[in-house]
C-alpha cells in the first residue's frame, strides 16, 4: 500500500446512521413540495370557481377545510404512490433508457462476464453482506459504475461494457468494492430517493406550469400565475441543493472502504485515472452518448466517476460547483497519488 495514503478508517457505522437521518428529510421535503404544489393548484382552480374572494381568503378556507383541498389531497395521494413506485421498480428506474441485461451465475455469456460475477461475489463475503446483490451490465461504451437500492437486501451494481473491457481484474475488483461500499455504508438508498424523486418533481411542476401558463383565460388570478413561473425556475434551484445534500463525503468513504477490502490503495488510483483518462480522451464521444442516454440525470449521483467532469456539462468551469462527486484531483490525493491527473 502506497506510505503516503491520506484517507482514515472509515467510521461507516456512524455513516450509515447519517445517511438515514438524510434519507428520512429528502422524503419530508418531497412531500411537502408535493403538497404546496397541490395547494398551488386548488388556489387556482378556487380562484376561477370564486373570481370575488381574494387568495388569502381561499387559502384560509381550505386550510380550515371550508373549501375541499382536492388536489392538495391528489398530489399528496401521488407522491405516496411516487414513493411507492419507487420502493417497488427501483432497478427498473435507475436502468430506465440504457441497453442492459442482468448477470448470474447461470447467465453469464462470456468469461468477462463470469469472471466480472465472480468477484462481486468475493468482495460480497469480504464486506460482511448477508444479500448477493443483483449484477447488471449496461451496454455502453463509456466507462461508468454505480449501486443502487433500499438496503443489502435488495441492491444492485451495474457496469457499463466500457469499463468492464477497458480496465483489468485488480481495478474491477476495486470499483466493486467502491460500490459494495456504498451498499455497506447504507448510502445508495439516500443517493435512489434524492434523485428519483427530485426528477418526478420537476416533471410534476412542470406539467402544472404549462398548462397554467397555456392554458389560463384573463379570468385567472396574475398573482398566482406568477408564483406558479417562480417555482418553475426556483424549484431545480432546490432539487439541486437537495442532491449537493447527498454531501460528496460519501465518494471519500466508498473509496476508502474500497481500500479496506483490498488492503490496497493502488488498483483504485489505477481504475479513476483510466476511467478519467478515457473520459477527456473520448469527451465529445461520450457527451453524445450521455446526452443520448434517456434519464442520465437519475443516475449521475449514483455513478463512480460524474459525467459532468467528461465534459457533458456545457460550462465545464461550473461541472465541479453542481457535481455531487469530488473533484477527481482530490479523489485522488486523499489515495496518496501525488501527481494530478492526465488532462
Amino acid at each position: 500500500m502506497n506510505p503516503s495514503l491520506r484517507i482514515a478508517a472509515a467510521d461507516w457505522r456512524a455513516q450509515l446512521k447519517k445517511n438515514q437521518h438524510r434519507t428520512r428529510w429528502v422524503i419530508f421535503v418531497f412531500v411537502v413540495f408535493y403538497l404546496m404544489i397541490g395547494l398551488l393548484i386548488d388556489l387556482y382552480l378556487y380562484s376561477n370557481t370564486y373570481p370575488g374572494a381574494s387568495l388569502g381568503q381561499i387559502f384560509h378556507a381550505q386550510i380550515t377545510l371550508q373549501l375541499a383541498p382536492r388536489a392538495t389531497l391528489i398530489t399528496g395521494l401521488v407522491a405516496v404512490i411516487a414513493l411507492f413506485v419507487t420502493y417497488k421498480f427501483y432497478d427498473k428506474l435507475m436502468l430506465l433508457g440504457t441497453d442492459y441485461h442482468e448477470v448470474t451465475a447461470e447467465s453469464a455469456q462470456s468469461f468477462e462476464e463470469k469472471q466480472f460475477y465472480n468477484i462481486i461475489e468475493e468482495l460480497k463475503i469480504a464486506a460482511g453482506l448477508s444479500f448477493m446483490p443483483k449484477v447488471y451490465i449496461i451496454e455502453a461504451d463509456y466507462m461508468n459504475a454505480f449501486a443502487s437500492g433500499f438496503n443489502e437486501k435488495n441492491a444492485l451494481v451495474a457496469i457499463t461494457r466500457g469499463l468492464l473491457t477497458k480496465l483489468d481484474r485488480s481495478e474491477i475488483q476495486a470499483v466493486m468494492a467502491h460500490e459494495l461500499s456504498h451498499v455497506l455504508h447504507g448510502d445508495i438508498k439516500l443517493t435512489l430517493m434524492a434523485s428519483v424523486l427530485s426528477n418526478i418533481l420537476l416533471m410534476a411542476i412542470d406539467v402544472l406550469f404549462y398548462s397554467m401558463v397555456f392554458g389560463r383565460d384573463r379570468r385567472d388570478d396574475n398573482r398566482l400565475v406568477m408564483v406558479v413561473i417562480i417555482l418553475r425556475y426556483l424549484l431545480p434551484v432546490i432539487t439541486l441543493l437537495l442532491m449537493l445534500y447527498l454531501s460528496r463525503t460519501r465518494e471519500y468513504m466508498a473509496d476508502a472502504g474500497c481500500v479496506e477490502l483490498m488492503r490496497d490503495n493502488q488498483p483504485l488510483v489505477n481504475a479513476l485515472l483510466k476511467i478519467h483518462q478515457d473520459h477527456m480522451a473520448n469527451s465529445e464521444i461520450y457527451s453524445k452518448q450521455y446526452s443520448q442516454t434517456a434519464h442520465e440525470d437519475v443516475r449521475r449521483a449514483a455513478y463512480l466517476y460524474d459525467p459532468v467532469q467528461s465534459g457533458v456539462e456545457p460550462v465545464k468551469s461550473l461541472a465541479n460547483l453542481f457535481s455531487t462527486h469530488p473533484d477527481i484531483g482530490h479523489r485522488l490525493a486523499a489515495l496518496g497519488y501525488k501527481a494530478g491527473p492526465a488532462q
